[in-house]
């Protein structure tokens, strides 16, 4: 009896200290944030625009100096001058300049803009854009409205201040803006505020490339001409080609309030501890289910911003993972394509503020469910309209199509290595080879009928279409279903999905261009060199289709390493893709080694795509962003440590010390053995963080001193990622035993599963 008092009494006294314990003793952060949603009105979740009553086709590109603006502001002779330009990439003199300034001027200001931008995008990944105002004054002191054909056509932000790879010094500042008119200007809203926005390329002094898109611009211009040369073969009448990219952008959405009480989330764009929720996708619910009322909200506001400036969304959905959503347009020009995703990524952020979320484009947020990729359909279409990629219905006889899909297959197989370094990432390197990822490895896959078919020419045997389109007899009432060419694999990062390629590995947060980049130039590389193969056979007297036949049945057989049908997630595929000798770069350093070899440097050297000193300062950009992005997530985590989670554990720590010391002042030592058994492992947790801590401090000094960014990147990379995740490991061990009232962070079951 006595016992049992004395167990009641400490119980009370347990008790009476909670219930009178203030609520500021919960982590305030993390709880000011959950009070913040719980008090919010629900007409606040849903707050929007005024809703858009008009069909989509009544407002599209309202904001875009599209045909329809051209012909209204332009002179017929600066029109057809400007089309031409976009359409044939003819150049523009600077007179004409004028006029099409002026045009857009009144059209911009017709609209409101009372400031012009150059918009660009430099190797920060991100875009950038420097404001001037119309307003101006004379000489005489009077104040006048201009907007000139040297401002349109040319700025000069300041180079040094963007990533330049060691081409620009802070003395050498000087960079300049030039205008692209293949992808139109258009006007950037943002809160009363509206701007002229000039889509340009930026360069330094000496004209090399700074950002992404005149490499992109020169691969466009390089695969149109080796493309048509190919076409021609075929139609005379072709005589342009051009790249097309379908990009499919997956996200998270998180409420703004719990976003802002997690340090790691708005420093790094990901969670760097967290223990996964009991709930997260095993269910497999998520994913084409009912939208949240709130997500909708914002998709649809963002489809709005976006159909104002010619962005074609036209697909979006919730994605695997709790929280994740995506978006996806129809298909355009590339190099239109990869602005309107910039740009959309832009939309998105500002977007989702207004309705007080915040989007992670980050490839993985969280740990322990599906990261987000953007996965690049890309195409080639001719002039005359025909889509090169498209097999039609007798594949077998479609000797076009054949003629650039085998072709496709061998560039890849012999620039795989350049294509996995224009996907490398610190942000990537998580998500790759995960269960929602494709693998390091590059390779191809192209379904059971063209495989089939590519067997058939490759051994000689007559080819047929059999396999290529079958039907399945459904219940009577419905519609046979008929397959497409080839099923999916969403193992693979390359495939090919009946009229185009997906290219699935590229990561949520990157700028299209790059692995886009790639793709234009290598194809145009391989097809300059199957043009070449083919005239040698016919200069020998060989018929133009047999040529044709016998270059790509021995292209065929070349590249069947590369052509993999399996799980790529599996072992054995490691093991096998190793015998074909195939490169699985894991991490970024690894993966970006071979722009520094020579295969890279002939690679853009002999396309005219990027020269020696524009590749040596591409790869230093890409090695110093993973560096400085691994060195910042590095020192997020220690402040994270520090100042949140180890006071939170001392507090949690102490309470059990002194509940095993109340008791055992009660005689009560065999009734302590839970508390026990729990205060060991806080404190052995706690001496595995202050170890991991410590090597990541010793580390870090050390890389700082490293004498090259390649070194420095490997250290970081095989050394202190490995002390983060064990820091990490025992961090949310103890986020699973530590009193919920003491943890200061936003936990994931709060993040991912809003109320």
């Amino acid at each position: 009896m006595a016992n049992q008092y004395k167990i009641l009494s400490v119980f009370y006294f347990s008790f009476l200290t909670f219930v009178t314990q203030p609520l500021n003793n919960m982590s305030v952060t993390r709880f000011n944030a959950l009070s913040t949603i719980d008090n919010r009105p629900d007409s606040y979740f849903f707050e929007s625009d005024e809703v858009q009553n008009e069909t989509i086709a009544s407002y599209f590109g309202e904001n875009v100096f599209g045909d329809e603006a051209m012909k209204k502001y332009l002179p017929e002779e600066a029109y057809l001058s400007l089309k031409a330009a976009i359409q044939s990439g003819e150049k523009l003199s600077r007179d004409l300049a004028d006029v099409i300034a002026n045009g857009l001027k009144e059209w911009s200001q017709s609209k409101g803009c009372t400031h012009f931008a150059h918009w660009f995008q430099p190797l920060t990944g991100k875009t950038a854009e420097k404001h001037d105002s119309f307003f101006t004054m004379t000489h005489d002191g009077r104040v006048i409205e201009e907007f000139s054909g040297s401002a349109l056509v040319q700025q000069e932000p300041d180079g040094s201040s963007f990533p330049s790879g060691g081409m620009r010094s802070t003395f050498e500042a000087r960079g300049y803006t030039v205008w692209d008119p293949s992808s139109p200007a258009f006007i950037m809203e943002v809160g009363e505020g509206k701007t002229l926005c000039i889509p340009t390329i930026f360069v330094t002094y000496g004209g090399e490339a700074q950002d992404y898109k005149l490499p992109l611009l020169r691969s466009q211009s390089f695969l149109d001409k080796a493309a048509v040369q190919v076409c021609q073969l075929f139609d005379p009448k072709v005589t342009k080609v051009t790249a097309t990219l379908g990009w499919e952008q997956e996200y998270f959405v998180v409420d703004e309030a719990l976003f802002n009480a997690r340090p790691d989330l708005v420093m790094t764009g990901r969670t760097l501890l967290g223990r996964p929720a009991s709930k997260h996708q095993q269910l497999e619910d998520h994913y084409f289910g009912s939208i949240p009322e709130r997500i909708y909200a914002f998709m649809r506001d963002l489809e709005t911003e976006s159909h104002k400036l010619g962005i074609p969304v036209r697909t979006r959905h919730n994605e695997v993972a709790p929280s994740q959503y995506e978006v996806a347009p129809i298909f355009e020009e590339i190099n239109v394509a990869v602005d309107h995703n910039q740009l959309l990524m832009d939309l998105m952020e500002r977007v989702a503020r207004r309705h007080k979320l915040r989007v992670l484009l980050h490839e993985k947020p969280f740990a322990g469910i599906n990261g987000s990729g953007k996965h690049n359909n890309w195409s080639m279409g001719t002039n005359t309209g025909l889509n090169l990629l498209s097999p039609g219905k007798e594949p077998s006889k479609n000797l076009s199509f054949l003629t650039f899909f085998v072709n496709t297959v061998m560039a890849v197989y012999k620039n795989a290595d350049i294509l996995r370094a224009s996907i490398a990432h610190a942000g990537n390197d998580h998500r790759l080879g995960a269960n929602e990822a494709p693998p390091a490895i590059i390779s191809v896959f192209i379904g059971e009928a063209m495989t089939k078919l590519l067997g058939q020419i490759a051994n000689g045997k007559k080819t047929d279409d059999a396999a290529v389109k079958r039907a399945i007899d459904l219940i009577s009432k419905l519609p046979n279903l008929e397959l497409d060419n080839t099923d999916r694999n969403r193992t693979s990062p390359f495939a090919f999905t009946g009229n185009k390629f997906e290219i699935r590995a590229v990561g949520s947060s990157q700028n299209c261009a790059g692995p886009m980049t790639v793709m234009n130039t290598m194809m145009g590389l391989q097809l300059l060199e199957f043009k070449s193969d083919v005239d040698k056979l016919i200069a020998k007297g060989t018929e133009q289709e047999e040529a044709i036949l016998m270059v790509l049945k021995n292209y065929i057989r070349k590249a069947k390493p590369i052509l993999f049908e399996g799980n790529n997630y599996s072992d054995e595929w490691k093991t096998e893709a190793k015998n074909r000798g195939l490169n699985n770069f894991t991490n970024t350093p690894e993966a970006l080694d071979v722009l520094s070899k020579k295969q890279a440097v002939d690679f853009y050297g002999k396309s005219w795509v990027m020269n020696a000193i524009e590749l040596d300062a591409f790869h230093q950009v890409q090695l110093h962003a993973y560096v400085t992005k691994l060195d910042i997530e590095a020192k997020t985590l220690i402040e994270l440590v520090n100042s949140y989670i180890m006071p939170a554990v001392f507090r949690y720590q102490t309470e059990l010390a002194d509940n095993i010391g109340a008791l055992k002042a009660l005689d009560l030592d065999g009734e302590i053995s839970y508390q026990k058994d729990l205060l060991k492992r806080v404190l052995k947790n706690s001496a595995e963080i202050k170890e991991g801590i410590d090597k990541i401090n010793k580390t870090l000094e050390k890389a700082h001193h490293c004498e090259n960014l390649r070194e420095e990147a490997e250290l970081l990379c095989n050394k202190v990622k490995p002390h983060m995740d064990a820091v990490r490991d025992a961090v949310d061990d103890l986020e699973g035993i530590v009193d919920d009232q003491y943890w200061p962070l936003v936990k994931y079951r709060e993040l991912l599963f809003p109320r």
